[in-house]
């Protein structure tokens, strides 16, 4: 059941993933591109550890390859804050 639900969710960020690449092909905003390349790395751990057969989450590379998912999407939001050069 484990797999099945891992696997679920990886679909589910992989969807989100081109979603918001869709967005950003559209409107050309960095803000789309780095949630849609956070879900993607988010999606191919989620399978990854679906489909390597790892038993505990606990090991430190899932838990890391995580933080810089959560990193990017912090970026993009820091990204899209901060005040635009050239602009008057």
């Amino acid at each position: 059941m484990k797999p099945f639900l891992l696997g679920a969710i990886a679909m589910a960020c992989a969807i989100a993933a081109l979603f918001f690449f869709r967005f950003w092909r559209g409107t050309r905003d960095r803000f789309f591109l780095w949630f849609g390349c956070s879900f993607l790395i988010e999606a191919v751990n989620r399978a990854h550890f679906a489909l390597s057969g790892a038993r505990h989450e606990e090991a430190a590379l899932y838990y890391l390859i995580r933080l810089g998912s959560y990193g990017l999407i912090l970026w993009a939001i820091v990204e899209k804050n901060l005040p635009r050069r050239g602009l008057k």
